[in-house]
């Protein structure tokens, strides 16, 4: 069992690594088969994070990396120390490596409130979990919808409406990947307010060997790379496999201020258990940040909070403690650095 699987399991989670790192200062940007199922909107792109970087499949060589660390000698050591040294005092890369570190179960922790983190974003769930808002001039697209039909029905949709957004307006759940924490709410939301709800292919067999009682009926697949537009908002959906076999991890516009960033999620943090999928998980690593690049992607979220400091982050914006700016907002070098680590501490457990 992956170790994220085994928090999962768990049902808690709050990042105890680096919680006595101040945030401050560390905020402002560093630099400037389908089953008979449709497919979604958009269809296939060329841009999926495989194509972007033109991977083979092939386990990269450590000469085959995720950049942000040019202006930081690694030295010797394990990938593992390697990462520490780049990490430096960044809280958001210390809770990233707690989170890969062998052992890790994060202790308890209350709920966050629900949050609006950009113009268009609100984020809502609980301290384990969360799902993303995206609102466009037609309506939202919601990715992930929590773990259950009761959590979808007692938490996201009262949260969404205490920040003024209409659950009705939600018209697609975007499935980050297969497990019951992500899809269990999305079948409540679709009865309820007509939501499509989208996975991959892959993933819907995974979500339909699960247990839950939750688990959604068949939709609308996604294609590898594939855009999905609503309202004049564009949403690339690449496969990044590793967590599951068909996990996506969507990139997107937000503003904040008025100003257009681009943003990441990750969709599924915990490495599987077998070698072969770890060597699935570090390709999706490295393709998926060169499609970075290209995007100019300089905002990093999560599905969960606990893995990349964005339970205090999310409080930090709260409570206006984050010196006026928005620690989401990583910058485009320190978002490649948070993939460099998250590829290091990868390479790790590939070594153990």
């Amino acid at each position: 069992m992956d170790l994220l699987r085994h928090a999962e399991l768990s049902r808690r989670a709050v990042l105890a690594a680096a919680a006595l790192v101040p945030l401050a200062g560390c905020v402002r940007e560093a630099s400037g088969p389908s089953g008979g199922s449709e497919s979604a909107p958009g269809g296939a792109s060329p841009s999926s994070a495989s194509s972007a970087a033109g991977g083979s499949g092939a386990e990269p060589s450590p000469s085959d990396t995720a950049s942000g660390d040019a202006d930081v000698d690694l030295g010797d050591g394990t990938p593992a120390e390697q990462a520490a040294r780049l990490a430096g005092d960044d809280p958001v890369l210390l809770a990233l490596i707690a989170a890969f570190t062998p052992g890790w179960l994060p202790p308890e922790a209350p709920d966050p409130e629900p949050t609006r983190i950009f113009d268009n974003v609100t984020v809502v769930g609980t301290d384990f979990v969360s799902a993303t808002a995206v609102e466009t001039s037609d309506g939202v697209i919601l990715i992930d919808a929590l773990e259950s039909r009761d959590q979808a029905a007692d938490i996201l949709v009262p949260e969404l409406r205490s920040l003024g957004v209409d659950p009705a307006r939600i018209k697609y759940v975007v499935v980050a990947h297969g497990h019951a924490d992500h899809f269990g709410g999305a079948q409540y939301l679709a009865d309820r307010y007509g939501a499509r709800v989208l996975m991959s292919p892959t993933d819907w067999d995974v979500a339909a060997a699960d247990d839950s009682p939750d688990v959604p009926a068949r939709d609308l697949d996604i294609a590898d790379g594939q855009k999905l537009t609503l309202g004049g908002t564009t949403m690339t959906l690449p496969y990044t496999p590793g967590h599951t076999p068909g996990t996506v991890s969507p990139v997107f516009p937000v503003w904040w201020k008025g100003r257009r960033h681009t943003a990441m999620l990750w969709g599924g943090t915990g490495l599987p258990e077998p070698t072969s999928g770890k060597r699935d998980y570090l390709r999706s690593v490295t393709d998926y940040a060169a499609l970075m690049r290209r995007a100019r992607v300089d905002v990093e979220l999560s599905n969960h909070a606990q893995t990349d400091y964005g339970l205090e982050r999310l409080r930090a914006l709260r409570d206006g403690t984050a010196d006026g700016q928005n620690p989401f907002v990583l910058g485009r070098a320190r978002a490649q650095r948070f993939m460099r680590v998250l590829e290091l501490m990868v390479r790790d457990t590939l070594q153990a």
